[in-house]
């Protein structure tokens, strides 16, 4: 079942003191291309997090974002009254003035805030981490919804190449006889005396030059394994790429030989179905 690259995933995780809000969005890319946007408390946990991304994300263009809310009043920033202190005592020293106005001065100075790392709490980072696989998760359900549209045009485009490669067979023997009409005529108008078994051998050897029939049925194989390969389990959008340019490696080499106005035209139509494919199988993981 093949996925889109395109997908976007949300969780949200309510601890005690603050809101989690997770967010997992993704674009096409060729190969996994990701940004994490983490706060610096749980920095040591960026490439875990960057692991468990790459290992279910695959690949694409993936902006991963971690905000956190405070919800309780909670600080780690403390008064350094030792250092305060000191520095009271010595503008005393120096200066005259109220307690209030040394205070105010001595606050403006270094040092006098302290902030205390607190340790990163496995309990908490738990809780987190089953919020950032209820992203991932939502985004691959994301991408597999966005499939599906996909997968409903490729079908549909598939048949119509195949369809069009039945009109390609029904001019092939129009074809042949136009181009035998327009050789003896050529010979006609040239008032000479041929050889006929020595034209036939020419002829036979010319229209095999023309004759198309392997390249219909490879045609036909890649247009089956293309199938095939979109009920895969596993997506492999660089897989489908490698199959469409075999199929449109079959489909030129048709209208190259063709030298069959009617069946030039049907050709186009086939390039141009083919055409939309490409634009679309850039976006399958």
């Amino acid at each position: 079942m093949i996925q889109s690259m395109t997908g976007y995933g949300k969780s949200i995780v309510q601890l005690p003191t603050k809101k989690i809000t997770i967010e997992v969005k993704s674009l096409n890319s060729k190969n996994l291309d990701l940004s994490v946007r983490i706060p610096p408390y749980y920095k040591e946990k960026e490439i875990e997090v960057r692991k468990k991304i790459a290992e279910k994300v695959v690949r694409g263009k993936v902006d991963f974002s971690l905000f956190v809310e405070m919800t309780a009043d909670v600080s780690q920033t403390t008064i350094n009254t030792g250092v305060v202190a000191d520095y009271m005592k010595q503008l005393k020293e120096i200066a005259n003035g109220s307690d209030v106005v040394l205070l105010d001065m001595a606050l403006k100075l270094p040092d006098t805030l302290k902030t205390e790392r607190e340790e990163l709490d496995p309990a908490e980072w738990a809780e987190i981490e089953v919020g950032i696989q209820h992203a991932i998760q939502e985004l691959i359900q994301f991408r597999k919804d966005e499939a599906k549209s996909l997968e409903v045009d490729f079908r549909e485009r598939i048949l119509n190449i195949q369809n069009l490669s039945k009109e390609v067979d029904l001019h092939d023997q129009d074809r042949m006889d136009a181009v035998k009409i327009k050789l003896r005529k050529a010979i006609d108008d040239l008032s000479v005396n041929v050889d006929e078994n020595r034209f036939e051998q020419e002829l036979i050897y010319y229209l095999e030059k023309l004759d198309i029939n392997e390249e219909k049925v490879r045609l036909a194989n890649h247009l089956e394994y293309f199938l095939k390969e979109l009920n895969h389990p596993i997506s492999d959008g660089k897989k489908l790429g490698f199959i469409i340019q075999e199929i449109g490696r079959e489909i030129n080499t048709t209208g190259s030989k063709s030298n069959y106005a009617p069946m030039q035209q049907i050709v186009v139509q086939m390039k141009n179905e083919l055409e939309k494919i490409k634009e679309q199988i850039l976006n399958v993981l």
